[in-house]
């Protein structure tokens, strides 16, 4: 297996419906592999769609507060892949960056971000009058900032130096500790990080700060932030 992608989800039903059937239309490579990462969804996430790829469900039955990072390292610890991409549910991989990581000989390869969507199709799209339904300003461009939540690594470094920071609170900005390990160890010629010019690109689906006056969370797609905060 080269390429493990793992996507940790909570109340997220709607989305990894999407989410299937858009890698499914992607007819990805045989080395590449989906985890999906249930941490404590109620009722538990069930995959009731046939898939085209190699798709593993795991569970881990956690219902404190906010355990993402702790969700996120349990799926990188069963990872197959000699590299992981570590992405939001929120988020949509291209096939071209997918295949980009397939064949990298980086250390870490992070992001160029834009906004996009996947219609009840799980088909991608960046058709405005849709971003829109999510609270996505028409005046706005297509391009946001970078997620220190969202990139791949070789797998045996991110558990080398020990994955996500895990805090039972959010937001835990559990992606810090290991970016600055990185950073550190690419100062010292230790590993090749992507440069920023280089970075591929993924698409985030509108919600929080990006949906404007909408409900940020307008087709229950989500994580469940009502227990993370309460």
């Amino acid at each position: 297996m080269k390429v493990s992608i793992v996507t940790a989800i909570l109340n997220s039903h709607e989305i990894v419906r999407r989410q299937i059937l858009y890698y499914n239309s992607l007819h990805l490579p045989e080395d590449v592999e989906i985890i999906f990462v249930d941490d404590g969804s109620e009722p538990p996430i069930q995959v009731f769609l046939a898939t085209n790829f190699q798709l593993r469900l795991l569970h881990t039955n956690d219902f404190r507060d906010w355990t993402q990072p702790a969700a996120r390292n349990f799926g990188v610890k069963e990872a197959l892949g000699e590299y992981v991409i570590c992405i939001d549910i929120d988020h949509i991989l291209p096939r071209e960056t997918i295949e980009m990581v397939l064949n990298t000989q980086y250390d870490v390869v992070r992001f160029k971000r834009f906004i996009g969507a996947l219609d009840e199709r799980g088909v991608f799209t960046q058709d405005r009058d849709i971003l829109e339904q999510y609270g996505y300003s028409k005046d706005r461009g297509l391009r946001i900032s970078a997620h220190g939540n969202s990139y791949a690594i070789k797998r045996e470094l991110f558990l080398r130096l020990g994955g996500s920071q895990q805090k039972d609170h959010y937001p835990n900005r559990d992606e810090v500790p290991l970016k600055r390990q990185l950073k550190r160890l690419a100062k010292q010629g230790e590993i090749n990080i992507i440069p920023d010019d280089d970075r591929p690109s993924i698409y985030m689906i509108p919600n929080g700060r990006y949906a404007g006056d909408k409900d940020a969370n307008p087709f229950g797609m989500f994580h469940d932030l009502k227990r993370m905060t309460r």
